[in-house]
């Protein structure tokens, strides 16, 4: 990529950095009226607070990216669009009022379903399979990376400590050529209104992103993701988002050997047990950080090595690195 794409790369982030920012500062005295989270038991904030900025990251992500689109003359999928406002609009309606689960997994496999299956026939990750059971397996996983981003929106500034390094990374590959223009446009608007919404958001936070935020996040992030996949880069789609998959999926199997009802509301997720054993917030939040600028840093180098041996060693790395961080938050911290 050349210097000026670079340039007006980090342009478009700022500017939606920008348009986040005043959405969120101008909507908030609305939503402290209409969508205020009140803690309860399963609460990791301790005063009533308005949730629902995500309206601001949303609204800012798609803009900047579909106008920045139609300048370069790049296509951004419809059906990515509809879809993403389709789940904003069911957490909308979440944070409002609580929707039945059969409900919100019904509406968020039917945008899922369509921003997958509407893809190009020729986007594959494993050739071997039939198309329509790829493609089905990528629904359950799409419907699931949804959730686990919601799952894991439970800390002041947890999302933007994800969300942050895992599209910087995904912005860099596209300057580099491994990622195609309408995820990198998506992944750099996604970087910058995250940014945008993060001061309001840092403990204390003054604000959540609510459902209407976390679920369509999950969206945008999980095609982009899919996107780096079908460009043969499974190994870096995978470490980019691992921290998120390891703690959820872990946290989900264990709720479910005790037989517990894993839909409903918990404190069992290692980052939310770690505040629990002693560790701050934002000490919480700065070693999940620090591990998502090493698992992006693992995930470029297996682009740009392309080799399966270092591909195996990254992949390893990534595991150790997890673990050590998932057990230092199991342990509780001594005076």
């Amino acid at each position: 990529m050349t210097a000026p794409a670079v340039v007006l790369s980090l342009l478009g982030a700022a500017i939606a950095g920008l348009i986040s920012a005043v959405i969120t500062w101008t909507s908030r005295p609305l939503l402290q009226r209409y969508a205020l989270a009140r803690p309860n038991a399963r609460s990791s904030h301790r005063i009533p607070t308005p949730q629902g900025a995500g309206i601001a990251v949303i609204a800012a992500t798609l803009l900047v990216a579909s106008l920045w689109a139609a300048w370069a003359n790049v296509a951004i999928p419809p059906a990515l669009v509809a879809a993403t406002v389709l789940i904003a609009l069911v957490g909308f309606a979440d944070d409002i009022m609580s929707l039945p689960v059969l409900l919100r997994l019904v509406l968020q496999a039917a945008a899922v379903g369509a921003v997958v299956f509407t893809s190009p026939e020729n986007s594959r990750i494993v050739p071997a399979l039939p198309l329509v059971l790829e493609r089905g397996l990528i629904v359950l996983a799409g419907v699931w990376f949804v959730n686990l981003v919601n799952f894991m929106d439970g800390l002041d500034l947890m999302t933007v400590a994800e969300v942050v390094p895992v599209t910087a990374a995904l912005m860099l590959l596209g300057w580099l050529g491994e990622l195609s223009w309408p995820a990198a446009l998506i992944a750099t608007a996604l970087c910058g209104a995250t940014l945008g919404f993060a001061p309001f958001n840092r403990p204390v936070a003054k604000v959540f992103l609510g459902d209407v935020g976390s679920l369509p996040i999950g969206l945008l992030l999980g095609w982009c993701l899919l996107e780096l996949a079908w460009h043969q880069q499974p190994a870096a789609a995978l470490l980019l988002p691992a921290y998120y998959l390891v703690d959820s999926t872990v946290t989900l199997f264990r709720r479910i050997a005790r037989r517990e009802q894993f839909w409903s509301a918990h404190r069992t997720h290692f980052y939310q047990r770690a505040t629990d054993n002693g560790f701050t917030v934002p000490r919480v939040i700065g070693e999940v950080f620090a591990l998502n600028l090493v698992l992006a840093l693992l995930a470029i180098i297996t682009v740009r090595a392309g080799s399966a041996t270092i591909t195996a060693l990254a992949l390893l790395a990534g595991a150790i690195a997890i673990g050590l961080v998932l057990w230092r938050f199991s342990r509780r911290q001594t005076p």
